[in-house]
């Protein structure tokens, strides 16, 4: 115990001011000229993901509806499913990997 370092300590004589509160924070909403592009991003990813081979599972909010279904395919409007149907990319809210 006899080699540990002398601590000093100092009188503080100004005043402190460190319980401050900080903030930090985004606006999430999406502008409708915005949706359109985040979308297609996570389109992207699903396909781009390297577990992706020729189908991917993913669920998608539309605008009046929530379906799971196998993605295999796009065009250029569209998802393409394992059941034979076309999903419109302009019909999608949100799309997440399952």
């Amino acid at each position: 115990m006899n080699n540990l370092p002398k601590v000093t300590a100092f009188e503080i004589k100004e005043k402190l001011n460190n319980s401050q509160e900080r903030f930090y924070g985004s606006n999430n909403t999406i502008e409708e000229n915005e949706k359109p592009r985040n979308i297609m991003s996570k389109i992207n990813d699903i396909f781009a993901d390297s577990s992706y081979v020729y189908k991917k599972r993913a669920r998608i909010t539309l605008k009046n509806d929530i379906v799971e279904e196998t993605i295999i395919g796009r065009t250029k409007d569209e998802l393409l499913t394992m059941r034979g149907s076309k999903i419109r990319i302009d019909d999608i809210v949100d799309i997440n990997k399952i």
